[in-house]
């Protein structure tokens, strides 16, 4: 039996992996596929001068920018088979990359096709930007969300970005949708690549479809429906000694939301403070008729959730992640956590079978900061885990100056487990490292980011 789970584990992740891989490849390839429209519909036909050549450069690139700047809406969508490939941080890593590459592509695409055409045209610059009227209207359009486009890029700059609270900063990216939902009508009805119907136009609708609809169906239709259908509530608050909150949640027929230990979700509780904040909080305890998450006080949000009342009605987006079952590649599996990161590694604790072989590593200044812990304890007493304390102040790895640990000092072989690591970044790089270097496999080091 283990053995076929374990076969079962292996092939799971070699599919993710060519997931993975065929979404990328989906992107470039489509792509090459712009380009090769453009040029078959005559887009270099009429190169015979630099300034020609310049001007089929900056349609090319407007083309790759526009695929780019729509598979990044799909990255961002939610949207279950791209979450279940990537992981919802690996998704947004993804979208946030080419997201930078789109915008400055387009802007390129904006400054060649601009000055090129202002040459051709004899006029200035200035005049031709305001020479929109005698192209029509998608024209303008296509101008006000190259502006949009200038904000999100100037407010990505890492400079920039960490002087802005995250809900203003991310009330400004959303500008990026503005930017795409004005910028690409203009390819439809100008640019003679797509404008004439065919193999062409089908093309460029059916990303234009799918990117929309991805968008709006998974982060505005579907969690109304979810809110609609489950009415999850608050439904008790409990303050631990360690400063950190747990807030449990009901509602109806909880067990169609699907979700699994090591999953999280994006919560909005509608209580006044917080009503205009989401945040990404993982469940605490195995979902089942209730859903539960655990918050540690680091931010004005955060720190309200002490303050939630029972009965604040909760908006959510979820499950996303795939910290957890979906990503096991072999029997024997590790669980480091430090700090609120061991959320979700009580939760995959709580869920675990009990032929499962586990070791729990929890990271701490001190017991009494440790939250969960003994909760955690007493789990792992009923399911027979092996369970390491490391207290102290952090040494010159992950561990402590009072237990300068590493994995093989805990894993007898780390190379047959997977390891499972949450915590603040900086540790959980030095956890990720130390893994590696005992042996383990990359594709058996799982770690999930929430950070901006």
């Amino acid at each position: 039996m283990a053995t076929l789970l374990h076969a079962k584990r292996r092939v799971s992740a070699a599919r993710r992996s060519w997931w993975v891989d065929g979404l990328e490849a989906l992107v470039w390839l489509s792509a090459a596929t712009g380009i090769a429209f453009m040029i078959a519909s005559g887009g270099l036909s009429y190169v015979e001068t630099p300034a020609d050549g310049a001007y089929a450069l900056g349609r090319a690139l407007g083309i790759v920018g526009a695929i780019l700047a729509m598979a990044q809406m799909l990255l961002a969508s939610r949207v279950p088979w791209v979450e279940r490939a990537l992981g919802h941080d690996g998704a947004i890593a993804r979208h946030t990359r080419l997201g930078t590459v789109a915008l400055v592509l387009m802007l390129i695409h904006l400054v060649l096709m601009t000055t090129i055409t202002a040459g051709y045209d004899g006029r200035s610059v200035a005049a031709q930007l305001t020479a929109w009227p005698e192209y029509g209207w998608f024209m303008l359009a296509a101008q006000v969300g190259a502006v949009a486009f200038i904000v999100v890029l100037v407010t990505s700059f890492s400079a920039v970005r960490m002087r802005i609270p995250y809900e203003r900063w991310h009330a400004v990216h959303l500008l990026v949708y503005v930017g795409v939902a004005f910028a690409v009508p203009h390819q439809f009805l100008e640019g003679s690549t797509f404008r004439d119907g065919g193999a062409a136009w089908w093309f460029w609708a059916l990303w234009w479809t799918v990117a929309w609809v991805s968008l709006l169906g998974y982060r505005v239709v579907r969690p109304l429906v979810l809110f609609i259908r489950h009415g999850l509530v608050v439904e008790s608050v409990t303050p631990h000694v360690d400063g950190s909150t747990s807030v449990t949640l009901s509602g109806r027929n909880l067990e169609r939301l699907r979700a699994q230990s090591g999953q999280f979700f994006l919560w909005r509780f509608l209580s006044p403070g917080l009503r205009g904040q989401q945040h990404p909080f993982s469940l605490s305890a195995a979902p089942g008729d209730r859903l539960r998450i655990t918050v540690k006080p680091s931010g004005d949000g955060s720190r309200a959730m002490a303050s939630v009342t029972p009965g604040t009605r909760v908006w959510c987006e979820g499950p996303l992640g795939i910290f957890g079952e979906p990503t096991r590649t072999q029997d024997s599996v590790v669980l480091v956590a430090a700090g609120i990161g061991i959320t979700p590694v009580r939760a995959l604790l709580e869920s675990a079978s009990p032929d499962d072989d586990v070791t729990v590593v929890v990271r701490a200044r001190s017991r009494e900061e440790a939250p969960l812990l003994e909760e955690i304890e007493e789990l792992a007493d009923a399911r027979g885990a092996d369970i390491h304390l490391v207290l102290g102040p952090r040494g010159t790895g992950w561990s402590s100056i009072d237990q300068p640990l590493t994995l093989t000092d805990i894993v007898a072989n780390p190379s047959a487990c997977d390891v499972y690591i949450c915590g603040p970044r900086e540790w959980a790089e030095s956890v990720q490292a130390d893994a590696a270097r005992a042996g383990v496999a990359p594709s058996s080091i799982h770690r999930e980011e929430f950070g901006w």
